[in-house]
């Protein structure tokens, strides 16, 4: 008869190492940061890294998870506010443009 040998190899992949967003925290701190959560993430960003330094995955996966989110909200934040200044400043110079109109005739003499 034939035999057959069969030989597995086991390969260990190292988990990868968690996240600390910590750029994307830095920007939400430097660019946009409503209500101090740019601040917030940046600093629960430090310590996810600080974490890892030390080797507690678990801490720093947690930290890092906190700061994704804190980041998130200052994002959606920061982004909402930015619209709601871009339509309010095309409304104003839209109203203060028709009521300059309004107003003033183009010999610019009042109309009262």
């Amino acid at each position: 008869g034939v035999s057959t040998v069969v030989q597995y190899t086991t390969v260990s992949v190292p988990p990868e190492p968690p996240k600390d967003h910590i750029i994307w925290s830095l920007c939400c701190f430097l660019y946009s940061n409503p209500f101090c959560l740019g601040l917030a993430a940046l600093i629960y960003s430090i310590k996810a890294r600080d974490r890892k330094v030390v080797g507690d995955m678990e801490g720093a996966r947690h930290y890092g998870s906190t700061a994704q989110w804190l980041n998130i909200s200052a994002t959606v934040l920061g982004s909402i506010m930015i619209v709601i200044s871009i339509i309010t400043i095309c409304t104003l110079s839209v109203q203060a443009s028709y009521a300059y109109h309004h107003y003033y005739s183009y010999d610019n003499s009042y109309r009262g």
